[in-house]
């Protein structure tokens, strides 16, 4: 008989007496704990002190303990998206001052506690798309003073209340798209003067205040595709100065506003899919700003008759007699 025939029956009875491993057990000394075992329910005990990223995600996570991150002061980054998680306790983020990004991206989150990011002045990435926030709390973001990065898109926000991101000063850039905002407050975006990038598609957006971006004038990027935008204020992208990405495409707009065309690189802009009456006020201010179009060919004049269905670019180089 082949040895290996006689050492298998010895060696099962071994293996069968240890039992299943634990998924995801840490290593001492570490400093990246990574599990995404799909059985995995509770939070893992037992991570090193030397624990600066930890990323938990794809588990059958639905719950964590106050103590969850207790004993783990050097974390910097905590990864828990793509779990089952409803709620978070108030306490969490306590004992990890130094974190700088936390990914709660596809939980089961409606609310947070008002406090939960209270000891968490260093945070600079904050992601929460794909839950079920409904509502936005001041109190969230009144110790995030260094926060650059921050998503909400994918929730069911209503509303966003004025004043609401003031504290967040040093903030470059904000995801608000997909979520269910028929209009924007006056005053939803004051004290975002540092804000480079603005995400608003596809929310349904029916209006926007006039001075809606006046409390962002660094912004470079600004997405409002996909909404139900018929007209824009007059002079609503004055304030823009810098701006170099405009996309309006999929709205039901009929004429066009434009910031200041800024030395420098032409405004890349994408109205598409919009019902453009090609009439002189637009056809000259495309000549003026000589934006770079994109989806051109799907750029189409709605009016006048004699330019239905011909693309707004052709139509504004060849110019029109009758302007």
């Amino acid at each position: 008989t082949p040895p290996s025939r006689i050492l298998l029956p010895l060696l099962l009875p071994a293996l069968l007496a240890l039992g299943p491993a634990a998924p995801c057990s840490p290593r001492p000394n570490a400093t990246r704990f990574v599990c995404t075992e799909p059985t995995l329910s509770t939070f893992p005990a037992g991570l090193p002190p030397t624990t600066a990223a930890v990323s938990v995600e794809f588990t059958a996570l639905a719950a964590l303990v106050p103590a969850a991150l207790a004993g783990l002061p050097r974390l910097q980054e905590l990864h828990l998206s793509s779990n089952r998680l409803a709620a978070l306790p108030e306490g969490l983020l306590h004992p990890v001052p130094a974190l700088r990004v936390l990914d709660l991206t596809n939980n089961l989150l409606a609310d947070l506690p008002a406090d939960v990011f209270a000891a968490a002045g260093r945070l600079r990435h904050l992601v929460l798309q794909g839950n079920r926030l409904r509502a936005l709390r001041p109190a969230w973001f009144r110790h995030l003073p260094r926060l650059r990065w921050l998503d909400l898109a994918a929730n069911e926000l209503a509303e966003v209340p004025p004043e609401v991101f003031r504290p967040l000063r040093s903030l470059r850039s904000l995801d608000l798209s997909r979520n269910r905002l028929a209009s924007l407050a006056p005053g939803a975006l004051a004290g975002l003067r540092a804000l480079e990038q603005l995400d608003l598609e596809g929310n349904g957006l029916g209006t926007l205040p006039p001075a809606a971006f006046a409390s962002t004038p660094a912004l470079r990027l600004l997405f409002l595709q996909n909404n139900e935008l018929r007209e824009l204020p007059a002079g609503i992208f004055v304030p823009l100065r810098h701006l170099r990405v405009l996309d309006l495409a999929r709205n039901r707009l009929r004429a066009l506003e434009l910031p200041p065309r800024p030395p420098g690189p032409a405004l890349d802009l994408d109205i598409s899919g919009n019902p453009w009456g090609c009439e002189c006020p637009l056809l000259a201010l495309l000549r003026r700003a000589a934006p770079r179009l994109t989806a051109t060919r799907d750029t189409l004049c709605a009016s006048p008759a004699r330019y239905r269905g011909q693309e707004v670019a052709s139509v504004s180089r060849a110019g029109d007699a009758g302007c």
